[in-house]
């Protein structure tokens, strides 16, 4: 049995445009500089809470929890205003399902707009779980969220992957001891990737299926 692990954010989905419009309201509603698209790729990867800490200006960091609740107000109704399947995943996810690999997702994003998103957008792909930031669990790079996929699953994985974009996505793999394969269209690009160890750096998302199958 074969596993493939998903991020959500700058993987499977552009959501960037959505996550920078819901803090960027945030922080006009306090009256604190905005942030370019540009500027969030960097911001992203850590959970909506360190999201918001990061794009507050430096001496006001202790209003993080004030944005993340006007965040959380506004993402949840702008879900999917500007966020799109990258292209050629949703074929990719086809085939690795008709091929028996079992699919998964792991993300830091909220849990509840994770599976929101994940329904709205690959409403036809199968996976066994779609995880993401709780209260119930600590964020990658902690393995517990591999370790709950993993329980869900009838027999153990043969073969493992964990796939994402950013440094926070291999060492989540590198942790839980499984292969990482790095998404270059991502929102942090190869040089992290690479950086971080990655055991393959897929530059569309057809190589996937290369590494995989």
């Amino acid at each position: 049995m074969k596993i493939a692990v998903f991020d959500l954010d700058g993987t499977l989905a552009d959501t960037l445009a959505d996550l920078a419009g819901a803090v960027n309201y945030g922080l006009r509603e306090m009256g604190c500089p905005e942030h370019t698209l540009d500027e969030y790729r960097f911001m992203v990867g850590n959970g909506a809470k360190k999201l918001c800490w990061r794009a507050l200006p430096e001496d006001r960091k202790e209003e993080a929890p004030e944005l993340h609740r006007y965040f959380s107000e506004y993402y949840p109704a702008h879900l999917v205003d500007k966020t799109c399947v990258y292209n050629g995943m949703h074929e990719v996810l086809r085939k690795l399902d008709k091929a028996g690999v079992v699919l998964a997702v792991a993300t830091n994003k909220p849990e509840d707009a994770a599976r929101e998103l994940v329904a709205e957008l690959l409403p036809d792909i199968d996976f066994i779980r779609v995880l993401g930031g709780t209260t119930k669990r600590p964020i990658k790079p902690d393995t517990q969220v591999i370790a709950e996929i993993f329980a869900a699953l009838p027999d153990e994985p043969g073969e493992a992957y964990m796939i994402g974009d950013s440094n926070v996505d291999m060492l989540t793999g590198q942790n839980a001891g499984i292969r990482t394969i790095g998404c270059a269209w991502g929102f942090r690009g190869r040089e992290e990737l690479e950086a971080a160890g990655a055991d393959f750096i897929a530059e569309k998302p057809e190589d996937i299926l290369r590494f995989i199958l």
